[in-house]
Order: structure tokens, then sequence, then C-alpha cells
């Protein structure tokens, strides 16, 4: 199983992915900000991260980019979840590196099988 670390301001949404993940048994590491995100990233190299966009500070686009153009994080497949479901949001994210682009709310089956795909 996976090490995911989930970076979201909301607590309601962090609680619903880690319940998700947690009762597959995948490891959960949570931040509430794009910067301790990042930190948190290059500390427990997880294999994987679920990235919120609205976010205070360091947004999910930002925060994407910065960790899948760092030789450290690289390799680190990055999922956006988010409730912005535009076509332009999703290329956008894309383009800043992401694997795959979710909105929210997610079916647990959904994200369990993206998971799977980003990181085969």
């Amino acid at each position: 199983m996976a090490t995911v670390l989930i970076i979201d301001d909301s607590p309601t949404e962090t609680h619903k992915l880690s319940g998700m993940l947690s009762k597959n048994g995948h490891a959960v590491i949570t931040a509430d900000t794009g910067e301790s995100g990042m930190d948190k990233a290059k500390a427990e190299r997880p294999d994987v991260v679920l990235m919120d966009i609205v976010m205070p500070g360091l947004n999910g686009f930002q925060a994407t980019r910065q960790l899948t153009k760092s030789p450290e994080t690289a390799n680190i497949p990055v999922i956006i979840v988010t409730t912005k479901d535009q076509q332009t949001d999703k290329v956008w994210g894309m383009r800043q590196g992401a694997k795959a682009y979710l909105t929210k709310p997610i079916e647990e089956k959904t994200l369990l099988q993206t998971i799977s795909d980003v990181m085969s």
C-alpha cells in the first residue's frame, strides 16, 4: 500500500480523504498549506500527493509546479483534487506537472483507482 500526502486546507476534506485511504490500507500524511505540504513531501517522500488548488499562500498549482520541478520530489506523482472543474483548470493543472485531475466530491473507487494508475 502507498503512503499518501494530502495537501488541503479543509479539515473536512482532509478527514474524508484520510478515511477512504486509511480503511484501504494506505498510510496518510496531511498538510494544510502548500508550504507545509512542500516541506512534508521533501521530508517524508510519500508515494503520491493529493493536492487541493484553492489554499491561502502557495496555491495548489504553484505547489504542484514546485514539487514536479524539484529534483528531490520530481518522481512523486501529484493528483490534483479540487472543486475547480473548468477545462482550463484541468489543462493548467496538468501543465504544472500533475499526473491526474479529480474533482470533488470524489468517489472512493475513483480515488483508489487513480492512485493505483499514477503509481504504476
